[in-house]
């Protein structure tokens, strides 16, 4: 039998809804338990694949080519079951779907309303390929109250009324502030948040207080008289010094103790949590230290490369050190005029990203790294700008550039018009809407014999993410190469190129595709260990 846990938040939204329900996936899991996560956000885009990461952060892609919400990647680092299309619902789907249905007449000239139809569609969506999980956990973005989740809110109420309250358990997150000048923590807000929850029919079962402190014990007493919930159901979800340690401290303040008894199930055997127990401690004592800088342009907004930090905190734990994340805005390495932020550093990276803006100051630290033999990793854009960088000042081209910013005399990368997905050919143009047309998904790329990469991955055949318009010209390949530049992996059918390495540096790799998608903190991306570690021997120079 299946049950049901929806996690909604209120008061103000940030307060971890995505780590709070990726933490209590990895409880169950500890316990025995198959679980599978999924995020239903109100707002009316299809996808936030058309976004900015200003807006809404990262972009988390799927192996079937979803575009969801960063959640997603919390769900899949903390549990290890990948996320799929199925697992992001958006309102822009489910009013999509309700008006396609009415297109084709499947209403039978009925009048198409919230209740029960979109309704009805969200109902169809909390249920839909859950391949038999002991648990689904469900999210809902946002925070009670807000206009356009109004019929999420309707939905899983009646989603509990149909399925039984013995199959459905509603959690809710809260803040309690603490306010300097009183010197007190408030309850009031968590107070309005559970009474406007129940204005729409929902009795949260359990509340989780987010708070920057310990909770007393008289302020979670009168939480739950105020809240009409028990007292060990008021969880304090105090801050910690890395998210790792979240599932641990929901443990010990007994989350999912409460979620077994409520559900009526016996709480033995204690979940194993040694492995979470291991990553905490070697985080937080590592044996030394290095200094990565991630060049990017939106790196006043830590969410927009959320799984990049995971995953660079992943090669540190991979080789027992911290690693010091280094944002850098490309715009200020171009208004310098110089690369002296990077002359501290162990290591460059330049991730993914679009148009043009930035574009001078990333190419900067791509020639710093060459010509200084520091480790650098090129991710997405980072790979075709190091392209870029090769074939304006090794090679001679110096017309080289990419199509997306407009014409160029040597266009060494190109939109990608068509390709090979799954044995079918998949087409775009320029001219087509930016949503979902880009190459998305899990690809299969050839190592070739004698790479770097080869030896990384210790494998011939590897599957990774991509999200991508733009690829490297194939019929530059050969002038590339003799420019020290090796094309280290291609698609099966070789005309995509995958990876781009350089034989003569310590450390030179460019990917097409997105690593950081699949690291996790029990098994770090080999990428990003391998980047590490060349970063220590780094360390160990200067």
């Amino acid at each position: 039998m299946t049950r049901y846990i929806f996690v909604t938040g209120g008061v103000v939204s940030s307060l971890g809804k995505g780590l709070a329900s990726a933490a209590l996936g990895a409880l169950l899991q500890a316990r025995g338990y198959r679980v599978r996560l999924r995020k239903f956000d109100p707002y009316l885009n299809v996808d936030p694949g058309t976004m900015s990461p200003f807006q809404h952060g990262e972009v988390y892609v799927t192996d079937d080519g979803a575009e969801t919400d960063l959640d997603l990647g919390h769900y899949e680092r903390f549990t290890g079951v990948p996320a799929r299309r199925s697992d992001s619902v958006t309102a822009g789907q489910i009013y999509q779907t309700v008006i396609a249905r009415e297109r084709r007449g499947d209403y039978l000239g009925g009048t198409v309303q919230v209740i029960p139809h979109v309704t009805d569609a969200i109902k169809e969506a909390i249920v839909r390929d859950s391949d038999g999980a002991d648990f689904v956990l469900v999210e809902i973005g946002g925070t009670v109250g807000d206009i356009e989740g109004l019929p999420f809110f309707e939905s899983i109420r009646q989603f509990a009324y149909e399925q039984g309250r013995d199959r459905v358990m509603f959690v809710h997150l809260t803040l309690a502030p603490y306010i300097e000048t009183a010197g007190e923590l408030k309850t009031k807000p968590t107070q309005h948040s559970v009474k406007e929850l129940r204005s729409i029919g929902i009795g949260p079962d359990l509340l989780l207080c987010r708070a920057d402190r310990p909770i007393p014990e008289s302020e979670r007493r009168k939480i739950a008289l105020f809240c009409n919930v028990r007292e060990d159901c008021v969880i304090p979800a105090t801050d910690v010094e890395t998210i790792y340690e979240v599932p641990l401290s929901y443990h010990a303040h007994g989350f999912d103790t409460q979620v077994m008894r409520y559900f009526g199930i016996a709480e033995e055997p204690a979940p194993d949590l040694s492995a979470w127990e291991e990553i905490v401690k070697r985080t937080r004592s590592p044996e030394g230290e290095v200094a990565i800088a991630v060049v990017g342009k939106y790196t006043g907004l830590r969410d927009a490369y959320k799984s990049l930090f995971e995953a660079l905190t992943h090669g540190g734990v991979a080789n027992s050190v911290r690693v010091d994340t280094r944002w850098i805005e490309a715009d200020e390495l171009e208004t310098n005029g110089s690369a002296s932020a990077l002359e501290s550093v162990h290591g460059v990276l330049v991730p993914g990203g679009f148009g043009e803006r930035g574009v001078p100051g990333k190419i900067a630290a791509v020639k710093y790294a060459r010509t200084r033999r520091v480790p650098y990793f090129g991710i997405c854009f980072g790979m075709q700008l190091a392209v870029i960088e090769t074939a304006r000042n090794v090679a001679g081209i110096a017309g080289a550039g990419s199509t997306e910013f407009g014409p160029c005399d040597d266009p060494v990368i190109g939109l990608m018009t068509e390709w090979d997905r799954n044995g079918e050919v998949e087409r775009r143009n320029a001219g087509d809407n930016l949503g979902g047309t880009m190459r998305l998904g899990a690809y299969e790329a050839v190592l070739e014999k004698g790479s770097r990469v080869r030896s990384v991955y210790r494998q011939e055949r590897i599957f990774e993410r991509h999200r991508h318009r733009y690829e490297m010209n194939i019929g530059y390949r050969e002038r590339l190469d003799d420019a020290g530049m090796r094309v280290a992996g291609l698609s099966p059918d070789g005309a995509l190129t995958e990876i781009v390495e350089r034989p003569d540096h310590p450390w030179f790799v460019g990917v097409q595709f997105h690593p950081e998608l699949t690291s996790r903190p029990f098994q770090p991306h080999p990428l990003f260990a391998s980047f590490i570690e060349a970063a220590v021997k780094q360390a160990r120079l200067v």
